[in-house]
């Protein structure tokens, strides 16, 4: 069993461990050793030794975190100097959880730095590699978390999606990622970007680990006020079929300029297959989708302008010592700060300033709020909707950084649902030019159930082979 341990599913794992055939130690001890020689700048910390062991359905087996999440005594920095070794004096909801449902903590997973970025190259302390090509980015900002869970580095991994920051790196990885209606999950103790968009959810290597993983995640906290109760229990798929599904496609989103062929072609061959399995496949629109992308990146940076405000070298955190307060403030954020993160903090307090709160800031409300209406019509005629996730396939290291705009087209096909809090899944939906295209599958909120069983007939259907990459430390 020890040679294969790589190749088990964690559900396979905790069965194995469950049945006696296979020993938490040994699982943990394999993921650590594979953690700790990590070639892929994937984890800013990997833990020395097996946490005290939890008894629990998720049987053992190890969970890679983002930074963004708070984690009691283990340095959690959202990838950004100034929280260069910041221990937090507690643990976010989301951690517990699943430590509590018995996964041992096995590391701080790489980020874009506040999860401000879509290739993972904004990162204080350097770029993640993609395991399918060292010389390409994974994506971002979850990326470390979908290249360790595609690398073999962890057997699955918790992540965020503000605007996409989930289904992007799973897409480019080729693996699953998650995202959930918006407040499923509690955000408590995970370190805010855009309030009003955070979500937190799982990176896995098949749709069974999904639902596994998001099962042990959801529900209210009290410590969390946009928290609620998931209305049903998450099942674990077993369907094989589509029968009686309808799926939309919204046809001026995925035939507009940008789209590259190689993800088209997947695209197209994943409604087919998705029509052989007995869905009906129609076309719908979304008039104010072409609108979503502008309002996400006047939103999330005005909230992320008031929530990073908190950051001024008082605290805790980086502290530049000068003469007098301002000048305190001023260089600590001057140096603590990434370039990213500077971009989107201004953009977003002159959203807010005086005199163009409501030209800009309110503005985009009221696109959010057409943006959901939208899709909520979409959902009276359909079960789900169905899109690639990226335009594009995983993009070369340093192809973008000097072009804002191109990078934030990256989120052209997830920033719909975001803005409008319903949950969608990216699963791998086949190669381009040997890298991994993604397929995005969204529902109305609460309909989870209902996309991953969607989602785990087509990932049988198509066949998805990522082993590939399980040996890329």
């Amino acid at each position: 069993m020890a040679s294969d341990i790589g190749a088990l599913s964690a559900a396979a794992a905790a069965a194995a461990i469950a049945d006696g055939g296979l020993s938490r130690g040994d699982l943990f001890e394999h993921y650590r050793a594979r953690a700790g020689a990590d070639q892929l700048n994937a984890f800013s910390w990997v833990a020395e030794a097996e946490p005290s062991a939890v008894d629990g359905p998720l049987g053992g087996v190890p969970l890679a975190v983002k930074d963004l999440f708070c984690t009691e005594g283990i340095p959690s920095g959202a990838g950004s100097k100034i929280l260069a070794g910041y221990c937090p004096p507690y643990t976010a909801t989301a951690v517990a959880k699943l430590e509590a449902a018995g996964a041992p903590l096995l590391g701080k997973t790489n980020q874009d730095e506040f999860a401000m970025g879509s290739s993972n190259e904004n990162s204080a302390y350097g770029p993640v590699l993609n395991p399918w090509d060292h010389g390409r980015v994974p994506g971002g900002s979850s990326g470390g978390s979908a290249a360790a869970v595609a690398a073999g580095l962890a057997p699955w991994a918790l992540g965020t999606d503000t605007g996409g920051s989930i289904r992007q790196p799973a897409a480019l990885c080729g693996v699953v990622g998650l995202k959930p209606t918006y407040g499923a999950v509690s955000r408590y103790g995970m370190i805010a970007f855009a309030s009003s968009l955070d979500s937190a959810g799982p990176l896995t290597r098949d749709v069974t680990d999904a639902a596994l993983f998001y099962r042990h995640l959801v529900g209210r906290d009290r410590a969390d006020a946009t928290s609620v109760a998931f209305p049903e229990q998450i099942g674990l798929p077993t369907s094989e079929r589509l029968d009686g599904l309808k799926l939309a496609v919204p046809t001026a989103l995925v035939e507009g300029e940008g789209i590259e062929p190689g993800v088209r072609s997947s695209f197209e061959a994943a409604l087919e297959t998705a029509r052989s399995l007995g869905a009906t496949v129609i076309s719908c629109e979304i008039p104010s989708a072409p609108y979503a992308l502008s309002a996400y990146y006047v939103i999330a940076p005005a909230e992320a302008s008031s929530n990073l405000s908190r950051f001024d070298g008082v605290r805790y955190g980086l502290r530049v010592e000068e003469d007098n307060l301002d000048a305190m403030y001023t260089e600590t954020r001057h140096d603590g700060f990434g370039a990213e993160v500077k971009r989107r903090i201004l953009i977003g307090t002159y959203a807010l300033s005086s005199g163009y709160y409501d030209a800009y800031y309110g503005r985009a409300q009221r696109v959010r709020t057409v943006v959901a209406q939208d899709l909520a019509s979409v959902f009276k005629q359909a079960d789900l909707i169905v899109t690639p996730t990226s335009p594009t396939v995983a993009f070369g290291l340093g192809e973008r950084t000097t072009d804002p705009l191109s990078m934030y087209l990256s989120d052209l096909f997830t920033i719909p649902m975001s803005l409008a809090g319903t949950p969608a899944i990216s699963i791998p939906s086949g190669l381009s030019e040997g890298l991994p295209v993604g397929l995005q599958i969204c529902g109305p909120a609460f309909s989870e159930n209902r996309i991953l069983s969607a989602a785990h007939a087509l990932e049988q259907a198509i066949g998805f082979d990522g082993s590939v990459t399980w040996g890329s430390a």
